[in-house]
């Protein structure tokens, strides 16, 4: 920290009682009383340099009495009696010294007091200005220390142009080392006290080069932060990945933790709730705006984290969105525990569902895939390769390198929504038409499999039994039982929440999996068998578990019945069900046995169609 003294003469201020005075051979005869604190001075070493006091004087000065000390009270003094009463001895010619720490105060002390140098040569005004411009700005601490100072008199400050200047001085050292690890004060205090840190030099080394300056401005509030990262942000030097990092540091220093309920944890007792979650909701706000604009500047799950305390602080729509649409971008890098962001709405969902849904929206507007091929040129053409004709090629590679990272981003994100879906599936409050929503968002191609929207569908049959079998219906539409594992299927064919039709389906796929690998057929549950009916003969009951036969047909049996042959399980399976098909068109009773077990639906043409096209697959 760098110093300024002015003054030669020994400190002569004393206190008597509530009066602060100076030691002199002459008798004061002027009293000025500053924030309640009264000063015994003399008129002329003051008024030869303060024009503010000369015009007091001149305004009540009393010819009658002059024998009277004079009294001046200044009322709208902006500083405090520390920078006044520099600011007097500094007209004595007392010894004075000057720092970052206070000549901010001093600075607004002089302009109020107008000690420039049109009432005298060599004022203090010029000479905090030439201290300030060549030291003080030139400094790193310094710069620092002085912009923080300057949140005591914001006013003044900005008039004065103070503020500007630091932040002008604190972007230039930041834009000069954008990556210099030791300039920053904060980290050498660390780095000289071994025993308060962990890792090896070569660690903090790291830590620093990835933003030296990003602990040391995160001390200021929000107000002066904005501004000093909109200044570095302009210079164009320092990478987006630093600026991200920065703004999460600043965000762990002052952003506490929030509950659901919105109670914040902090100790300042002194403001009420509704205060303090509108002061850190302009906070966040202002982090959302600082945001740098490219893709992995800061991670997913900072951002999600930045969204789950937007929707509890009540943030602006607009901000929300923001959010919504950068995590949007990079969905793919999210974790399922970012993912559930607690919903506010007093008789609605444990988690808001429908900010989940606009992220997605937003992930697929990113990940539109390019074309898969170029438009193919005709060979008589190609005798030469041209400039233009290489930069197409380049285009075409980088646009299936995107391609394909778009590809495997589906992936992973179709993965993180089948997760999600277990988890909000619980919920008793949740909507089915959130969850066919959200399931249908992610293209087919992305899940290679349905074992997982599957394990979600179950737990959302178990926790909402109040289903209709319409609704069951609708829900289970979305799911694809061909990619279905084995251990899925069987827990499917046995699961008693499921529609009937897609139990049917599940078993058709499960024995012709069976059927043409020649392996064991799977026994079927009794709603099934009733289904078949007990006038089957023996061969055409499924066999015993641990048994073994040969299910592939021969060629002989293939070309004389093919798959409607009366030896074919599923043959029989598909043709029970369309003679009840029939029985209920014709208005025929059902049979008794079928009654005691699930009615079939009044319209299965749909399902018989894909049963029958299932069966010529398999033929």
């Amino acid at each position: 920290m760098k110093f300024m003294k002015l003054g030669s003469r020994p400190d002569t201020f004393y206190t008597t009682g509530d009066l602060r005075s100076v030691s002199t051979e002459v008798s004061t005869d002027i009293i000025i009383v500053v924030k309640g604190v009264r000063y015994l001075l003399h008129k002329f070493p003051l008024l030869s340099k303060c024009l503010h006091l000369q015009r007091l004087c001149s305004e009540c000065s009393d010819s009658s009495k002059p024998s009277q000390e004079l009294v001046i009270q200044l009322l709208d003094f902006p500083s405090g009696i520390e920078a006044f009463e520099i600011c007097a001895k500094f007209c004595y010619g007392i010894t004075i010294t000057l720092s970052a720490l206070n000549i901010v105060s001093v600075r607004c002390a002089a302009e109020y007091l107008q000690m420039k140098e049109d009432v005298d040569k060599g004022n203090l005004i010029s000479k905090l200005e030439a201290f300030l411009n060549s030291c003080i700005l030139r400094g790193w601490k310094d710069s620092l220390l002085t912009l923080q100072t300057t949140k005591s008199f914001p006013l003044w400050s900005e008039d004065l142009g103070i503020t500007s200047r630091c932040i002008d001085a604190i972007a230039s050292g930041v834009l000069s080392f954008p990556a210099k690890p030791n300039l920053s004060y904060g980290f050498s205090k660390v780095g000289r006290d071994d025993s308060s840190c962990n890792g090896t030099a070569s660690q903090r080394l790291g830590i620093a080069s990835q933003g030296w300056w990003a602990e040391d401005i995160a001390e200021f509030g929000i107000d002066l932060y904005w501004r000093t990262i909109v200044a570095i942000k302009a210079g164009g030097k320092v990478p987006a990945n630093l600026i991200g990092k920065a703004l999460q540091i600043y965000v762990t220093r002052w952003l506490p933790n929030i509950s659901k309920e919105g109670i914040i944890n902090t100790q300042d007792d002194s403001e009420s709730i509704g205060e303090i979650t509108a002061k850190y909701r302009f906070l966040l706000e202002s982090i959302v705006s600082l945001l740098p604009m490219e893709k992995g500047s800061v991670s997913c799950s900072f951002l999600l984290k930045l969204l789950k305390a937007g929707n509890i602080l009540g943030a602006s729509f607009s901000s929300k969105m923001e959010l919504a649409r950068r995590v949007g971008i990079q969905l793919e890098e999210a974790k399922l525990s970012d993912l559930l962001i607690p919903s506010l709405s007093t008789n609605g969902t444990h988690y808001d569902v429908d900010i989940v849904m606009t992220i997605l929206e937003q992930f697929m507007l990113q990940t539109q895939s390019p074309p898969t091929s170029p438009p193919r040129a005709k060979a008589r053409y190609q005798r030469r390769r041209s400039r233009s004709a290489e930069n197409f090629d380049f285009e075409f590679q980088e646009s299936r390198r995107s391609s394909s990272a778009s590809h495997s981003s589906k992936l992973k994100v179709a993965k993180l929504v089948d997760g999600y879906l277990r988890e909000i599936a619980r919920d008793p409050n949740l909507p089915l038409l959130k969850v066919i929503a959200l399931a249908e968002s992610i293209p087919d191609f992305a899940r290679p499999d349905h074992d997982d929207l599957y394990r979600a569908i179950d737990i959302y049959l178990k926790s909402h039994k109040n289903l209709n079998k319409s609704e069951r219906k609708q829900l289970c539409r979305i799911l694809d039982c061909k990619k279905l594992s084995a251990g899925t299927c069987m827990h499917a064919a046995q699961n008693e929440l499921l529609p009937l039709r897609m139990v049917v389906q599940v078993l058709f796929i499960e024995q012709s999996r069976a059927s043409m690998a020649g392996g064991i057929v799977t026994e079927l549950p009794n709603n099934i068998k009733l289904l078949l009916g007990t006038h089957e003969d023996d061969s055409l009951r499924p066999l015993p578990p641990g048994s073994t036969a040969i299910t592939r047909p021969t060629e002989e049996e293939w070309s004389m019945s093919g798959p409607n042959s009366p030896n074919s399980k599923l043959s029989t399976l598909r043709m029970k069900l369309t003679e009840d098909e029939d029985q209920i068109e014709d208005g025929v009773g059902r049979n008794s046995k079928l009654k005691s077990t699930r009615s079939i639906p009044a319209g299965p043409k749909k399902m018989l169609s894909r049963l029958l096209s299932l069966n010529r697959t398999v033929s």
